[in-house]
């Protein structure tokens, strides 16, 4: 038991970088995804008065949906290279 617990703590400095990767990748499949779908450049933020509703709401839910896709597709490439490197699952 102790073991596992090392190895989790261990894996908090990891799986904060991780975490910091996982956050840059979403922002950038996002940003293609969102120029690939024929809107502007820049998605609309929930306070941008010039956009409608639906374009906001598409916006975020789409931002949303990518963003913990990304983080747990990383995540889980994370935890199983802590895996093969140790012998023990971090999480």
């Amino acid at each position: 038991m102790r073991r596992v617990k090392a190895s989790k703590i261990a894996y908090k400095p990891v799986g904060f970088v991780l975490g910091a990767v996982s956050g840059m990748a979403a922002r950038a499949v996002f940003n293609k995804t969102w120029k690939l779908l024929g809107h502007e450049d820049d998605a609309p933020g929930a306070t941008d008065e010039e956009r409608a509703w639906g374009e906001v709401l598409l916006a975020t839910a789409l931002q949303g949906a990518i963003f913990s896709v990304v983080k747990a597709a990383v995540d889980r490439a994370g935890a199983t290279a802590v895996r093969r490197l140790t012998g023990t699952w971090p999480g």
